[in-house]
Formats: C-alpha cells, sequence, structure tokens
C-alpha cells in the first residue's frame, strides 16, 4: 500500500498482524477512500477518515449537503438522511478500514453486508450536520469481520448498528 506522508505524530503503528510491516495514516482524504473501495457519486457516502487505528477503529466523516440526491425523494418538504443510507455510511467506513489494514492487494475489492443487528435509528440526520462514524472492530475471522457503528452528530448518537461484511479476495 502506498503510505502517505504524513508528520510522524499524524502517523499510528499498525496493531493488527495482517498490518504488521506498514504505518497507516491517522487521517485520509476523498481520494485514498476512493482507492480502497469501489464506491462511486452517488452513492459514495463518506468523505474522510480520521483517527484510523489499523484493524481496530475508525471514524469516517460524511458532510451532509441539500444537494444529496436522497433529499429530491426523501422527504422533499422535510429533508430526513435515509437510516439505511446512514448503515451503508458506517459500512463503507468499515470497508475502507479493512482495506488500509490489508493493504494494497485488497484495494478496490468488494465487500458485501452478511448481517445487520440491533440497527437503531434515534433522531433525523439532515442537510448542514456532520455525521461522525464510528466503527469498532468486534471481530474478525479470515475475510469476515464484524463492526459495531455508531453514527453523531455534535456527540449525539443519531444511529448505530452491529454488522458484519465479506471482502471478496
Amino acid at each position: 500500500m502506498d503510505r502517505v506522508d504524513a508528520p510522524a505524530e499524524q502517523m499510528t503503528p499498525a496493531t493488527d498482524a495482517a498490518a504488521a510491516g506498514h504505518q497507516l495514516p491517522q487521517s485520509i482524504d476523498i481520494l485514498k477512500i476512493m482507492q480502497s473501495i469501489p464506491h462511486r457519486y452517488p452513492f459514495l457516502l463518506i468523505d474522510k477518515m480520521v483517527e484510523i487505528h489499523a484493524g481496530q477503529s475508525a471514524i469516517g466523516i460524511k458532510n451532509v449537503t441539500v444537494n444529496e440526491p436522497f433529499f429530491q425523494g426523501h422527504f422533499p418538504s422535510h429533508p430526513v438522511m435515509p437510516g439505511v443510507l446512514i448503515v451503508e455510511a458506517m459500512a463503507q467506513t468499515a470497508a475502507t478500514l479493512v482495506v488500509m489494514t490489508l493493504g494494497e492487494a485488497f484495494e478496490g475489492k468488494l465487500v458485501y453486508f452478511m448481517t445487520i443487528e440491533n440497527a437503531k435509528f434515534r433522531r433525523p440526520v439532515g442537510p448542514g450536520d456532520q455525521l461522525r462514524i464510528h466503527v469498532d472492530k468486534e471481530r474478525s475471522r479470515a475475510n469476515v469481520w464484524k463492526f459495531k457503528g455508531v453514527a453523531r452528530v455534535d456527540g449525539v448518537a443519531m444511529a448505530e448498528a452491529t454488522f458484519s461484511a465479506m471482502i471478496m479476495g
């Protein structure tokens, strides 16, 4: 994997055995996300990732704007981001973390949902909100990873779910 150059204080050592031998940047931009996962507009639902801990956790950032294509039909007079898209943003954050952990051989690989459990939607997300999508690995075995995700706006939990996915090698 090409390492993003960053000052040493922004780098975090890889803690997962699969990531041994390389370090991950503390944050990545949209270009690196697009290199990591195959999603594209209008279905690429994260803009940036921060606080990346290889094989363990990360925070994805989604800046929600009124120009999102889903607002045209989900509810035009009171725009609300669909909950399923918030869960998808959690999955994209987790998938990017997995690819960054496993390295360039996995860049652009497909990742398929296997389960979504205990999804809860606490408050609506709308234009002007910045979602901070916290994902924490619960476990991984071979190419199957399970995560707990919580999407927050200004520190308040808006949605949460536990999900597992399989990366196709």
